[in-house]
């Protein structure tokens, strides 16, 4: 399967890093084809400009600057991201990779009459999420309703194939958690890696 991998944290000490090199092991011991888009080291931009805006719904125009990126989430099969919670959703950098590269063109086309049409990325048939957040399980569901989660397992999900599936790997309360935990966070995920 071509799996893309997007991850996002600035430092390579960081417990994001070690679970990104551990989706990265177990895709490559599974035998798929890993397509690794790590936003912070290839120095991503995630500011869209005021032309990019201007040329929002204009596909001839739109992806100049992020080709690239759209070539490689044409071609994907399926979408893994990394990154810690920060404020309780997506840290800039990823938020911005959706805003710019998940194009009308490359990820779904707007009609002259504004209807949205989602064909184009059908060949993504499973979405996984590994993230961690500073809260607690019951902040995070609860009180907040963890808005990351909502928008990637119904806005994104939706842009997908039909029949996608959303697996969401979390570990909560990472500022109290003790070593064993997330050891056992990370051989989770390998699982969760190794069933795709």
């Amino acid at each position: 399967m071509r799996v893309l991998v997007i991850y996002c944290h600035p430092l390579a000490e960081s417990f994001a890093a070690a679970a990104h090199a551990r989706v990265l092991q177990s895709l490559a011991d599974g035998g798929h084809e890993v397509m690794d888009v790590d936003l912070y080291a290839e120095g991503f931009n995630p500011v869209m400009s005021r032309q990019e805006r201007l040329d929002y719904e204009n596909a001839a125009r739109n992806i100049r600057s992020v080709r690239n990126y759209d070539e490689q989430l044409a071609a994907a099969e399926a979408l893994v991201l990394v990154y810690p919670a920060w404020w309780h959703g997506m840290p800039a950098m990823l938020k911005g990779y959706f805003d710019r590269v998940w194009l009308p063109g490359v990820a779904f086309d707007v009609t002259p009459d504004g209807r949205v049409q989602t064909d184009r990325l059908q060949r993504i048939r499973r979405i996984i999420v590994v993230t961690t957040y500073g809260g607690s399980w019951w902040l995070e569901r609860i009180m907040l309703g963890d808005p990351a989660r909502k928008i990637v397992s119904r806005a994104v999900r939706a842009l997908c194939g039909r029949h996608c599936r959303v697996d969401w790997y979390a570990h909560y309360s990472m500022d109290r958690a003790t070593p064993g935990q997330l050891n056992r966070f990370l051989d989770r995920v390998q699982v969760g890696m190794h069933r795709l």
